[in-house]
């Protein structure tokens, strides 16, 4: 008998999400399909792909080549990243007037300004014909699929989640070692683009250092991005207590976060931040912007954060 399939209409691939995915495989017995937009440079991952688990570059088909890739495969359910692509859109109609659940996954939170108000008139015109489902992060993006038309039992939160396995045991593993001797490192993971605050939180940090208020404390900062050799050689960036690790591989990422003893996401702008799953899943104290939204549900105020 012929295992269902599942269809993931994707933009950028994580290791988070390819974790996810290798989980549903393993649970549920089914195949995976992704068509993903070409890799991110400033998000450079290296991907391992789960047996049962097949790609398929989007920049390989024209919008009516992916809608027939896709119909064939005869998916069982599909997962779109919100409207961006309108091939995305024309494969979830097609499917949809077939039968097929079709989930509009996204992580935008509803703000309420006019460019979203706008967006909820555009989209009647469209979305009850093209989803009958959204996956969403948390409740402030809930909030805004019921306010686009889906009704509250066709939407479901949790759509970004950590790799837990990954990152659990760091809690337990190094719990012993914080104790006996606390790792003063304040760590930051997110790529050197405007909205997350790396040249004022190097600014910030620099002068609690000249201030005395930091004492013997370091900030490290892990990624890389447009503004990466900006912030880098900016007076404060180039602090001694300051260090820049560059683009951290997942795989990498539990020697780096042993070493340190308190995650920080200062973003202007940060519609959820899987990152803050994965260090509070590793027992890490959070210091986080309000405009994080995974704050919602892993920052518990004065008691991890």
């Amino acid at each position: 008998m012929k295992r269902p399939a599942v269809l993931f209409l994707y933009t950028e691939l994580a290791p988070y999400f390819l974790a996810g995915v290798e989980r549903l495989v393993r649970d549920h017995d089914v195949d995976v399909h992704i068509v993903r937009w070409p890799v991110n440079k400033e998000a450079p991952f290296q991907l391992d792909l789960a047996e049962r688990v097949h790609v398929h570059e989007r920049g390989a088909y024209n919008d009516r080549e992916l809608v027939r890739l896709c119909a064939g495969l005869r998916p069982a359910a599909a997962f779109a990243s919100g409207w961006v692509d309108k091939g995305y859109l024309k494969v979830c109609r097609e499917l949809h007037g077939q039968g097929v659940p079709t989930v509009m996954c996204s992580d935008t939170a509803w703000r309420g300004d006019l460019r979203q108000f706008a967006a909820i008139v555009s989209v009647q015109l469209w979305l009850r014909r093209t989803f009958t489902h959204a996956w969403v992060t948390g409740a402030a993006q809930a909030r805004y699929a019921h306010y686009l038309g889906f009704h509250r039992d066709r939407i479901r939160t949790g759509f970004y989640t950590a790799d837990v396995d990954r990152f659990a045991p760091l809690a337990d593993l190094l719990d012993g070692p914080k104790r006996e001797s606390f790792p003063k490192r304040l760590l930051c993971v997110a790529r050197y683009i405007p909205t997350k605050g790396h040249q004022l939180l190097c600014d910030t940090f620099a002068a609690l250092c000249k201030a005395g208020v930091a004492k013997d404390w370091e900030l490290w900062i892990a990624g890389t991005g447009e503004l990466h050799e900006a912030v880098m050689n900016s007076p404060s960036g180039r602090h001694e207590r300051i260090r820049h690790l560059g683009f951290v591989q997942a795989p990498d990422m539990p020697d780096v976060m042993a070493q340190c003893g308190v995650f920080v996401l200062p973003s202007t702008f940060e519609p959820w931040g899987v990152v803050v799953h994965e260090h509070a899943a590793a027992g890490f104290p959070l210091v986080l912007s309000d405009a994080v939204g995974a704050g919602e549900r892993f920052l518990l105020d004065t008691v991890n954060g």
